[in-house]
Formats: C-alpha cells, sequence, structure tokens
C-alpha cells in the first residue's frame, strides 16, 4: 500500500469484483456534470446502484472537503463498513486515485483505484470514451 490506498484495478476486474462481492461499493467521483452529459455506470443488473460523490465540484474544481464525509454516509453506516471494498471511479482515473488515498486515509481499509475510469485517455482524434475506460470496454452504463 505504497501508493496511499490498497491497489489499482482495471475496469474489467472492477466488474467482477462488483459483480462477485454484493458489499464491494462503486463510487463515481466525478463532477455532476460528467454523470448527466457523459453518463454514469448502469449496475442495476447486480441490484445496486453506483455511489455519486463528487471529488472536485466544477466549475472551481476545488476538492469537496465533505467527500469523505459524503461516502462515508452513503456506505460505513456500521463500524465494519470501513472494511467493504470500495473502488473509485473518475474520468480517466486520476482523481479517483486521490479519492482513494482520503478515504484510506479516513479508515477505509480496501480502496482501489479504477485505472482508465469511465472514459480513459483520448483517441488519436481527440475524443475519449473510445480506446479504454468502462464505456470502452462495454460495460454497462446509461446518461441521465
Amino acid at each position: 500500500m505504497a501508493q496511499g490506498y490498497e491497489g489499482d484495478v482495471t475496469v474489467q476486474e472492477c466488474w467482477t469484483a462488483l459483480s462477485d462481492d454484493p458489499a464491494a461499493v462503486l463510487v463515481d467521483v466525478r463532477t455532476t456534470a460528467e454523470w448527466t452529459y457523459v453518463g454514469i455506470p448502469d449496475l442495476s443488473s447486480l441490484g445496486r446502484a453506483p455511489v455519486l460523490a463528487e471529488w472536485q465540484s466544477f466549475p472551481s474544481m476545488s476538492v469537496d472537503p465533505q467527500f469523505v464525509q459524503r461516502v462515508t454516509a452513503a456506505v460505513a453506516d456500521q463500524p465494519e463498513d470501513r472494511q467493504r471494498r470500495v473502488y473509485l471511479l473518475c474520468r480517466s482515473g486520476a482523481r479517483s486515485v486521490a479519492a482513494a488515498r482520503a478515504l484510506t486515509a479516513a479508515g477505509f481499509e480496501h480502496c482501489f483505484n479504477v485505472l482508465d475510469g469511465f472514459e480513459g485517455g483520448p483517441d488519436a482524434d481527440g475524443h475519449r470514451g473510445t480506446r479504454s475506460g468502462w464505456k470502452a470496454e462495454g460495460l454497462p452504463w446509461s446518461q441521465r
């Protein structure tokens, strides 16, 4: 855990973990605008929904000082809930690292960054969501 959280996983590893572990949680740390205009992971086939908690708020992109409290309220009713596996997803896998570190520092024991995030990096034409990430891998998602 040298990086300050448990580790990095691919989007496919995240999906498998969420499928195999009903206590595992996906926290989407992107902005409200991203959820609205780009889409969100659809976990309905697993009988649940992702937790939507902005790490940074648009347009200032300042870190939400209530982020840990918001996630804790959504996923940790009991002290043992901090032992659940928490997978953090952003656009491309950068904000989710910071969020994983913050939750780990707050006592969550198993925080994972989802590599390539929801959209991954840009392709040759500068478009995201086509070469890597949740959408490009064909995992379920929806638009609000």
